[in-house]
């Protein structure tokens, strides 16, 4: 009985709701519809919506994110590919070779006359000849003499705009007529690879008028099995090498020693290949035979890929390895089965249609949550099995299928409660368990505050903490340290507010602030800056103050201040039960670990050339590079010196200039500027520092 309740309840909700839904107004059907339908666009195509700052860089970036996860957990685990060899010219065979860019040809020919007789299978170059050499004829000599099957890499400005313009096609072309004139083993073939979305995950599509790409080309000449993937334009199947190494320092364990992965290849230099005696050319003989050859570049800041296990490893493969990939998944048979693209409109169909029907059976919060957590398994998990099973989910959606499923349920519960009062119970039912009550009605009047969140905006940022508080605190009443505190952060705040800033948060007696939103203004970093010092000068203020309040009570520590200018993301977060108006982002770190490099800088105020540049503060000197506690790149500092001498300003500048072409000179400037201020700790501590630094001149803080 209470089953058959329950049902004529859903029944008699969902005849209800459709009743309110031919009851609203023209307006809000309408809006409805048009949700409706950006809802299944967003099921659909949330791999192709715009991504940097546009709001639908959430589900295409986070499609992406998933789709290199499942790739790289789902890749195989391989040994080193006995199939393929690179022959390259890395980073020091171009400086032994004394030639680095373009890529030395006479070494080229005389490696692919010693290559030629080896028994490779095919011999592909992945090296644009694209501009006029001296070597140039004995090169097309060369490669009109190869008995071994060669591939020769060719772009147009059409399809590799990023790689050549038109006059080295013009080259490029003429060159290859003069290597296939008259009939040839050797031949142009395309290099071209997709870059889409940052990453290559996928082959590039087919384009008429190229040639074959590189590793088909290869196959074709070897009579490899290249023909089940003629006209394959699915993921690349990338694989993870099977084994391992740890550094080899003895002194360390296990746990820390850098984990050094297998190449995937055989890599093999150029200058194997050069100058060859008989014993070196059997040995290399035997590693050439029966092989596919790829020659081209392995350099360290060039023709690097991004791929789909980037985000994983953090490496960027040389481009000539990805070819190898390829070639290693044609001759592994690995076409992945394509998803049809029928199939693809039909999920968006039934994501957007279970939303609707849901919606209109007025399903209580209670059962809302588990059914969105069951959805997000399924739309989420759905992929990775399919991935698992060798079929191609790249351009799968499933964040949007989420994403699509949320904002079709919520319009259509908005529109079918339009009586107000059902209104408010779908915003506190459905939506309550996500975001604040206020913000739930409020999309209810406007659904274009659907989704909470911010906007990307340069900012300035200022965090200032107040030494030794917690500590003092443990020493005191808590009435005594609630009256300090809030006095401390009163004068703080007033400070901040006086200097137009906006107050983000207090974390204990930290104070964080920034300028640039929601409003900019042109003067905003000088603003910034001057309630920097203002900031610490209150903090002095404050120091004096409770000295002369109560003499018996601990010494206040004085305030450290931060200052940085970057980029954050501004705007509304929040969780169940309330919102907040803040910002995040690596800015805002970097702002508090200036703060606190004042301790070991032995300063007071520190700011970053950014905002420093952005203000053009010339009462700010800089005092060198440094390294912050858990970042990589250093940033240059500046500190407050109002009234600081002219001459002394211009040694540090030109002291700062110096660091690198003349280190001596740059130590003997600042000890001449700490020399006329023997009381400043700060510069004391930059002339410890400067005789202390890295490699790329910054002193990393300990």
């Amino acid at each position: 009985m209470a089953v058959d309740a329950t049902r004529k309840k859903r029944i008699g909700a969902f005849a209800r709701n459709v009743r309110g839904l031919r009851e609203a107004g023209t307006v809000q059907i309408i809006g409805m519809v048009i949700f409706v339908a950006f809802s299944i666009f967003i099921a659909r195509y949330s791999w192709a919506l715009p991504g940097g700052q546009e709001p639908t860089a959430i589900t295409s970036d986070a499609e992406r994110a998933l789709y290199d996860t499942r790739a790289y957990l789902a890749a195989d685990l391989v040994e080193q590919d006995d199939r393929i060899v690179l022959v390259v010219f890395d980073d020091q065979s171009l400086i032994n070779l004394e030639k680095r860019s373009p890529l030395p040809r006479g070494a080229l020919a005389e490696a692919l006359r010693n290559l030629d007789g080896m028994g490779a299978k095919a011999i592909g170059i992945d090296i644009l000849f694209d501009q006029p050499q001296a070597e140039d004829i004995d090169l097309v000599e060369t490669l009109r003499a190869m008995e071994t099957p060669t591939s020769i890499a060719y772009a147009t400005v059409a399809t590799n705009s990023n790689d050549i313009m038109y006059q080295q096609q013009q080259f490029l072309d003429e060159f290859m007529n003069a290597v296939e004139d008259g009939g040839t083993n050797a031949k142009r073939a395309s290099i071209r690879l997709d870059d889409d979305f940052g990453a290559t995950r996928v082959w590039p599509d087919i384009v008429p008028e190229l040639p074959p790409l590189l590793g088909r080309a290869m196959l074709e000449d070897a009579s490899g099995p290249y023909a089940q993937f003629e006209g394959y334009e699915g993921a690349i199947e990338y694989r993870r090498p099977l084994r391992a190494d740890f550094g080899d320092d003895p002194e360390e364990s296990p746990d820390t020693q850098a984990v050094v992965e297998e190449p995937l290849f055989l890599t093999l230099s150029i200058e194997l290949f050069l100058d060859l005696d008989p014993a070196v050319a059997e040995f290399v003989a035997q590693e050439i035979e029966g092989k596919y050859v790829l020659i081209g570049g392995d350099i360290l800041d060039y023709d690097r890929v991004v791929t789909s296990f980037t985000s994983w490893t953090g490496a960027e493969p040389s481009g000539l390895s990805v070819h190898g990939e390829l070639i290693a998944q044609m001759l592994d048979g690995k076409r992945l089965t394509q998803i049809p693209m029928w199939s693809i409109w039909v999920m968006a169909l039934v994501v957007v249609g279970s939303a609707i029907v849901v919606a209109l059976l007025e399903w209580s919060a209670q059962k809302l949550v588990p059914l969105l957590l069951g959805l997000g398994a399924i739309y989420v998990g759905l992929p990775f099995v399919l991935h698992f099973n060798e079929v191609d989910t790249y351009g799968l959606p499933a964040v949007g299928w989420l994403v699509a499923w949320i904002i079709t349920f919520t319009v259509v519960t908005a529109a079918a409660r339009s009586a107000g009062a059902a209104q408010r119970s779908f915003a506190q039912g459905a939506l309550g368990k996500y975001i604040p009550q206020d913000i739930a009605e409020a999309i209810i009047d406007e659904p274009d505050l659907l989704s909470l969140g911010g906007q990307k905006r340069d900012i300035y940022v200022m965090f200032s903490d107040l030494e030794g508080f917690t500590k003092m605190s443990h020493a005191i009443e808590p009435e005594m340290v609630a009256k300090l505190l809030n006095r401390y952060l009163e004068m703080l705040s007033k400070v901040v507010l006086d200097h137009g800033g906006v107050i983000d948060k207090y974390v204990g007696d930290a104070v964080v602030a920034f300028w640039g939103a929601p409003i900019a203004r042109e003067d905003d970093a000088v603003r910034a800056l001057n309630a920097g010092y203002a900031i610490w000068q209150a903090g002095e203020d404050f120091r004096r103050e409770v000295a002369e309040m109560d003499p018996s009570l601990p010494k206040i520590g004085k305030t450290r201040v931060g200052l940085h200018y970057g980029e954050a993301v501004v705007g509304n977060f929040g969780g169940e039960t309330r919102i907040q108006y803040t910002a995040l982002g690596d800015s805002m770190n970097t702002a508090a670990r200036l703060e606190a490099a004042n301790k070991p800088l032995q300063s007071n105020v520190s700011a970053s050339r950014e905002i420093i540049e952005k203000a053009k503060a010339d009462w700010w000197v800089p005092m060198g590079r440094i390294v912050l506690r858990g970042r990589a790149q250093p940033v240059d500092i500046y500190h407050p010196k109002p009234g600081f001498p002219v001459e002394d300003k211009h040694k540090l500048e030109e002291a700062v200039q110096l660091i690198d072409s003349n280190h001596e000179l740059a130590v003997e400037l600042i000890d001449q500027v700490v020399a006329g201020h023997p009381e400043d700790s700060a510069l004391e501590n930059y002339a410890t520092r400067i005789r202390n630094l890295d490699n790329g001149g910054a002193y990393v803080l300990g």
